[in-house]
């Protein structure tokens, strides 16, 4: 919809986990105005394009997805009509295939439906992330290991994140918007902590 020439769209937290997360109280989202995204499982692009209407015509979201039929819907629906958007077919365990594609990021967000969640977002941020950057991981309990409790999956995937030098900031519980799901908030821990 669109009042006094500006633009003004739906933004569904039973749809998009990052505005699930702010409406759970997340203490800060790392993405912002003029800052440059790595997007991890961009899939159709909902809250891709949420993510590319905050960073702005300064910020630039590279969409990382590895499906081929998913990935022609990001580029016909969205891509298309936004600039600072850069859609790449590639499968986020593999990061190293996709680096002359991506400059250096202010944030990873990371929203992939596969076991090893952590490791993957670590993989990229050692290729990817800026020396302060921070990363946000919609964490789906049940992608990594259905036969454990969501609060254990959490708090295993946190431990790797620790362990690959980052520092948690927060996390939040994704309930009633997402079952079994949490928002982490983390930058990367300097080498002198």
């Amino acid at each position: 919809m669109k009042f006094h020439r500006r633009e003004y769209r739906l933004w569904d937290a039973y749809r998009s986990k990052l505005a699930a997360a702010v409406l759970r109280g997340i203490s800060e989202v790392a993405i912002a105005e003029g800052r440059d995204v790595l997007y991890l499982g961009a899939a159709s692009g909902t809250t891709a394009s949420h993510v590319s209407d905050i960073v702005g015509e300064d910020g630039s979201v590279f969409c990382v997805e590895f499906a081929q039929r998913t990935m022609r819907e990001l580029i016909e629906n969205v891509c298309s009509f936004r600039p600072n958007m850069s859609p790449i077919l590639a499968d986020a365990r593999h990061p190293s295939t996709y680096r002359s594609l991506v400059s250096p990021v202010d944030v990873i967000y990371c929203d992939v439906a596969q076991p090893e969640q952590a490791r993957i977002l670590a993989d990229n941020a050692d290729l990817f992330l800026k020396e302060r950057g921070s990363v946000m991981i919609a964490l789906k309990s049940r992608s990594v290991d259905v036969t454990m409790s969501p609060a254990s999956v959490f708090s295993q995937e946190k431990s790797i994140l620790v362990q690959r030098r980052f520092r948690i900031i927060d996390t939040v519980r994704l309930e009633p918007y997402e079952k079994d799901h949490a928002m982490i908030l983390a930058t990367r821990a300097s080498e002198s902590q």
